[in-house]
């Protein structure tokens, strides 16, 4: 029995311990998501913020000026066409409007096609998770990041309109190497302001979205055509009778 009872005392001593790191790192956790809060009444207006993805490439050029400079000019919702909200919606969140945060048809469509294709194809991340991890959090892929994407994103929705989180994402998406934002975009690739883009145009910064760097306006990658024809496409076809105007 001896030998028994000091195995399970051992295990009591295991547990307990475990429990009292779990409890630490827990506090340790809500400490940073405290820390980093944002005063979200103060985000539902005003000018876009600078982006925690922004700041990163702007410390990375810091440390490399072989970069491209940073291109970041952050303009007001209705400054942005209609065609290209409606792009950005199509090309990454069909169902913007109808979910509050997760889409979790979205989560599963993913999981089925990655586990087809045994290989990581498609994310099923919303527009809305895309717009906190880009806002508040580091390029770094790590399980507690996603977690603290789920809470950010749960707690924006719950604060902002859906129009000022899509004004946010079309201010601080990536569209290229340094590259931020659709006014920066349309002045880059076309030398011309954002209200001035054409909905050919909207579709390929639409098309660019899932992995700027690689497929944009200026690669033209076979991957990046395909997509923008099938923005377009849907454009073309688009009545707009919806809360994007």
């Amino acid at each position: 029995m001896r030998p028994r009872r000091r195995r399970v005392t051992r295990w009591r001593r295991f547990l307990g311990w475990s429990g009292r790191l779990v409890l630490a790192l827990l506090v340790l956790d809500a400490a940073w998501l405290y820390a980093i809060w944002p005063d979200w009444t103060a985000l539902g207006r005003g000018a876009v913020p600078e982006s925690a993805f922004i700041r990163a490439y702007r410390a990375r050029r810091e440390a490399d000026p072989a970069l491209p400079p940073l291109r970041w000019r952050p303009v007001p919702f209705n400054w942005i066409p209609r065609h290209m909200r409606h792009a950005a919606v199509a090309a990454e969140d069909a169902r913007f409007f109808e979910h509050h945060g997760v889409d979790l048809a979205a989560v599963r469509h993913a999981l089925n096609r990655n586990l087809e294709a045994g290989a990581f194809v498609i994310g099923g991340s919303t527009l809305s998770q895309q717009t906190a991890k880009n806002l508040f959090l580091s390029p770094a892929r790590n399980p507690l990041r996603k977690w603290h994407e789920l809470v950010l994103t749960l707690a924006m929705e719950r604060h902002l309109s859906k129009q000022r989180i899509l004004e946010i994402y079309l201010n601080v998406a990536e569209f290229g190497e340094g590259i931020y934002g659709v006014e920066a975009a349309a002045r880059h690739y076309w030398g011309k302001p954002a209200p001035a883009l054409t909905p050919w145009e909207a579709a390929q910064l639409a098309a660019t979205l899932p992995s700027p760097r690689r497929h944009n306006p200026a690669t033209r990658t076979r991957t990046f055509l395909q997509r923008a024809r099938r923005v377009y496409r849907w454009l073309r076809v688009q009545r707009y009778d919806h809360p994007l105007g």
